[in-house]
């Protein structure tokens, strides 16, 4: 029985219908694309996370040689919770060229076009191999590419490029900011709202530590970058996620700042968490305990994606202009897992179908034109392959 061809926006719909959502297992997804590869022949790895509820995926196309293309695309979405979606996200809807759904643009659509490809690149007579590379948790600080990456290194041969198919709009992007995840958490004494003096609200220091980020966030925008080309030109803040308290009449025994950075290549990757750091041991945690001994602040790092940088890349960046037929690139400001592949000493750039604006958005949607363009850097990737001694 012959293997079965889809087309890329078939797979497209396959790999959106599955929520990978990061708090979920990416499990059925990944046992889907094994399925698929082992239809068609090729065998692949997993690299499972410690409890066994995700999993990376690499497979190999082609001869077992150095010098092969690592295609590498994330699994996992970030919700849907609390969008206004128009249809279902999970389900693709097309409209005026727009393929609608969570996942279309970021960043389910190189992976299928990838996959649906498959048996293309198994009849281009390439020299050199395609490696497949599926991770999990990207979207919470790629923390399942670490384990692909060592695995990937460790057994497959020195691959020459890597891809990552992040939204560029096809165009090749070879610089990226670094990223840091981190989680404080203010320990406060309970009390009566009333008898504020026998207590320390976690709350309230919190938000003094909030205060001190966007202070320092306004400092770092005041001194952008002018030798690099990226909006914005300076390292950001962000706070994403606040829990604290349990009723509007008790001084909060504790509040959680979920919070990170992104700092532009080659600036001080460390400069945001020292600063924040020294303010927190300097000035609110002495405030805190004058209040009460009890009360206590820690920090703990929850991810951190080295950047990447143009001088590091120039063989990938050679080798995607000429696939995209492309003339120039780019610098991005957010993160990926590109930085994860240069720290393994790979060359390493940013491409792929799709509008970042697009992402984590409600109704996030892929240009048709866009699914076409990914098929024919694929397939210049692929007459390069067959032409390599």
């Amino acid at each position: 029985m012959a293997a079965e061809v889809v087309s890329s926006i078939e797979m497209l719909r396959r790999l959106v219908a599955f929520d990978t959502t990061s708090r979920n297992s990416n499990l059925a997804l990944i046992e889907h694309v094994r399925a698929y590869l082992d239809a068609h022949g090729v065998g692949s790895t997993l690299v499972p996370d410690e409890e066994g509820t995700k999993a990376n995926l690499y497979a190999s196309v082609g001869p077992d040689v150095e010098g092969g293309i690592v295609l590498s695309g994330h699994t996992d979405v970030v919700p849907v919770d609390g969008q206004p979606w128009d249809t279902d996200p999970w389900t693709i809807a097309e409209k005026d060229g727009k393929l609608h759904g969570r996942g279309t643009a970021d960043m389910k659509a190189f992976s299928a076009v990838a996959l649906a490809l498959l048996p293309e690149f198994q009849r281009a007579g390439m020299k050199v191999p395609v490696h497949l590379a599926l991770s999990y948790d990207e979207e919470v600080g790629c923390l399942g590419a670490h384990g692909l990456v060592e695995h990937l290194m460790r057994h497959v041969r020195r691959p020459r490029a890597v891809i990552i198919g992040e939204p560029t709009m096809m165009g090749v992007v070879n610089a990226q900011n670094s990223g840091g995840g981190l989680i404080t958490t203010f320990t406060g004494v309970e009390a009566h709202s009333s008898m504020t003096h026998l207590g320390v609200s976690a709350v309230h220091f919190a938000g003094d530590f909030i205060h001190f980020l966007n202070g320092l966030q306004d400092e770092l925008a005041a001194r952008p970058r002018p030798d690099i080309d990226m909006v914005p030109a300076h390292t950001t803040i962000n706070v994403g996620v606040i829990h604290g308290g349990t009723a509007g009449n008790i001084l909060a025994r504790e509040c959680v700042v979920n919070w990170g950075y992104r700092t532009l290549p080659g600036g001080d990757v460390s400069e945001v968490q020292d600063r924040a750091e020294a303010f927190i041991a300097q000035t609110l945690l002495p405030a805190m305990r004058r209040r009460h001994p009890d009360a206590d602040i820690t920090t703990r790092r929850r991810s951190f994606v080295p950047g990447i940088k143009p001088e590091e890349n120039q063989e990938a960046e050679a080798l995607a202009l000429q696939w995209t037929g492309g003339n120039r690139t780019y610098a991005v400001p957010y993160a990926t897992e590109a930085g994860i592949f240069r720290a393994a000493g790979i060359p390493t750039v940013i491409c792929g179908p799709g509008d970042i604006a697009q992402a984590h958005q409600p109704n996030e949607f892929i240009l048709r034109s866009q699914i076409e363009a990914c098929e024919s850097f694929m397939r210049r990737l692929m007459a390069w392959g067959a032409r390599q001694a």
